[in-house]
């Protein structure tokens, strides 16, 4: 396996630029999840590493050694994409070993290669049939078998499991972590779904407009989110993002509300400067009016068995959600008191920017 280092990667089209000068390594055995919204640059950039896409500047370095303007064929990567892309009129066995007889390997060494990954992915029973008697998570761990039958340096994953069902989604994912587990390879997963970031990575790479946001694990990402952008797609049901006003030092209005609230740190604001107010729908306690630090009236109660989630509005709020554990009993229309964790509360200056308090 192998170390990948980008060095002020940028990516042109014309007079539009992509991606914006990207600096990032990726340590041996790492998996590391490219996550974003759609057209952030993350599938461009997977591309990129994988020489299927010229870089407009910058370098790419494997194991030390720049494989930038070396073709796709030669950089000894794989890549599992979006789409099957598996030959209909040959066997899961010939769909495997097809790379492997055009890199004129013997036939005992491709035979025993196929036989392993067939295995290591619960296809053994499958190895005679063609693409079509299969399911489609069936069909994907072909896609993924014949990327590790190339023992490969990194191996490239586009969006793997964005044409499954939710079921054979999760039980993909699962099947897919379990493998990163026994072979320990670099992997470089790509997808806009950040439930399989969360759950996947070693570490996360947050991706907008084609620069990088944030790099850290999972937690990391998920408690110490550096600014507005990755509070708000980091996390399901996402952040509530609050505006307030500051009062003064530790001292902010949220909303229309008149009451002013006690935060563990206002940053540099000023007295009438605004800031925004992040709680993640697990850090707010159901309490009375009176100790309250919001009012809201709920709007729709989503009763899933082992939780209950509130969505609720308040005058100079957007709509927020309240996760309870449990099966609480609300109704839409009733007045909620809602205080705020302070030791689980984020905070963000006008700039957008995380004002950290721990």
């Amino acid at each position: 396996m192998a170390e990948l280092k980008l060095t002020d990667i940028k990516k042109s089209y014309g007079s539009a630029t992509i991606i914006h000068g990207v600096d990032l390594t990726i340590e041996d055995g790492e998996f590391v999840v490219f996550v974003g919204p759609s057209g952030c640059g993350k599938s461009t950039l997977l591309r990129i590493i994988a020489g299927l896409e010229q870089v407009s500047g910058g370098d790419i370095r494997i194991d030390g050694q720049s494989v930038t303007n070396v073709p796709a064929s030669d950089r000894g990567l794989a890549m599992v994409f979006q789409s099957y892309a598996l030959y209909p009129h040959m066997s899961v066995y010939k769909n495997m070993a097809f790379a492997l007889e055009n890199m004129g390997l013997s036939r005992p060494d491709i035979d025993q290669r196929v036989r392993r990954a067939a295995q290591m992915l619960q296809l053994t029973d499958y190895l005679d049939r063609k693409p079509k008697a299969l399911s489609g998570g069936q069909r994907q761990r072909v896609a993924i078998g014949r990327a590790i039958v190339r023992d490969p340096k990194i191996f490239l994953f586009d969006e793997p499991l964005s044409n499954l069902d939710a079921e054979l989604r999760v039980a993909t994912r699962k099947e897919l972590a379990a493998l990163h587990g026994e072979i320990g390879g670099t992997m470089i997963y790509v997808t806009h779904d950040q439930v399989e970031a969360m759950t996947l990575a070693d570490r996360i790479v947050v991706l907008r407009s084609g620069r990088i946001e944030q790099v850290g694990t999972p937690l990391e990402v998920y408690n110490h989110p550096n600014n507005l952008f990755v509070a708000g797609f980091i996390g399901s049901p996402r952040m509530n993002l609050l505006p307030a006003r500051v009062t003064g030092p530790g001292q902010v209005i949220i909303g229309d509300d008149t009451r002013a609230m006690a935060v563990p740190s206002t940053g540099r604001a000023s007295p009438g400067d605004g800031i925004t107010l992040g709680a993640r729908p697990e850090h707010i306690d159901v309490v009375d009016e009176t100790q309250a630090d919001l009012v809201i009236t709920v709007d729709l109660v989503e009763q899933l068995g082992g939780e209950t989630y509130l969505y609720g509005s308040a005058p100079g709020l957007p709509q927020m959600t309240v996760r309870q554990d449990g099966q609480a009993g609300y109704d839409r229309g009733q007045r909620v008191g809602l205080r705020l964790k302070r030791e689980a509360l984020h905070l963000f200056d006008v700039d957008g920017h995380a004002i950290r308090i721990r």
